[in-house]
């Protein structure tokens, strides 16, 4: 399968930021940040012109240049660029050939592919970081667009004893089942699944998404919460978080926080 690579000049780390937010909800599924330059790729197939004159018109400058590379061999390509994030001294997350780190909580071993939530997105830092606040003993606990699984691992590391982390993804579904096994976790049940579920109510609900998919599920988020659910909410950007509390005080869900990291925010709720 070809894929089209587009290189964007950038003049602000936030301008890259929005970028990043606006081409993944569209489906490009990779990108490569350097100074004032940003690579963005996507299927060749699902690509919508229509679509992307959108995101031109939102941004006042757009500024690239297009090309087409073929059978991007994403794997390799991960594996060759990761490299450990660590979260103050509380979790890292780190591949198999990486050595051991020492000084931090929690280690989190993954298998780097293209799936999101390696920790390197400031969106997944920020879920990681806010998480050590949250009691998840003897929780019940919902990872909502799952990624690589990071944060369900977490959640059973700091004692969560039941948790589904769920994706529309089945690269992503594989992956994480991959990690889940790699990190000896036995109190994870890993779905394919397109929506947030109502079928139960969980104690912590993580979702790790973006803007529209958030706003689209709050009725299931709150269907799925009990007095007392914490909730944690991400990938969306500052200019956003007006829309997040509204649409949280429209479901009767309550605001309480608010953390950032570049342009990129995380909130925290609960029923």
């Amino acid at each position: 399968m070809n894929y089209l690579q587009f290189d964007f000049e950038t003049d602000t780390p936030e301008e890259a930021d929005q970028l990043i937010a606006l081409l993944s909800e569209q489906g490009f599924e990779g990108f490569e940040e350097t100074e004032n330059f940003l690579k963005a790729f996507i299927p060749e197939t699902i690509f919508s012109e229509e679509a992307f004159e959108l995101v031109k018109d939102m941004l006042p400058t757009f500024r690239y240049t297009r090309s087409t590379v073929e059978n991007i061999n994403w794997n390799e390509k991960w594996e060759r660029d990761f490299e450990p994030v660590i979260v103050d001294n509380w979790v890292a997350i780190r591949a198999h050939f990486h050595q051991a780190i020492f000084n931090v909580r929690h280690e989190i071993i993954i298998t780097p592919k293209m799936s999101f939530g390696t920790g390197h997105h400031a969106t997944t830092y920020l879920m990681v970081q806010q998480m050590e606040s949250i009691d998840f003993r003897e929780k019940t606990a919902i990872d909502f667009g799952t990624g690589t699984g990071v944060l369900a691992i977490l959640a059973e590391m700091v004692g969560a004893t039941k948790v589904l982390a769920i994706d529309n993804d089945e690269w992503s579904i594989n992956n994480a089942k991959e990690n889940v096994e790699l990190n000896h976790c036995t109190k994870i049940t890993v779905e394919l699944q397109d929506a947030m579920p109502a079928t139960e109510k969980y104690d912590v609900i993580l979702a790790n998404i973006n803007l529209n998919v958030i706003l689209a599920n709050l009725t299931a988020i709150n269907l799925a919460s009990k007095s007392g659910t914490k909730i944690l909410l991400s990938g969306f950007l500052k200019q956003d978080e007006d829309a997040i509390k509204f649409g949280l005080s429209q479901h009767g869900l309550k605001y309480v926080s608010t953390f950032q990291r570049g342009e990129w925010i995380m909130i925290i709720a609960e029923a």
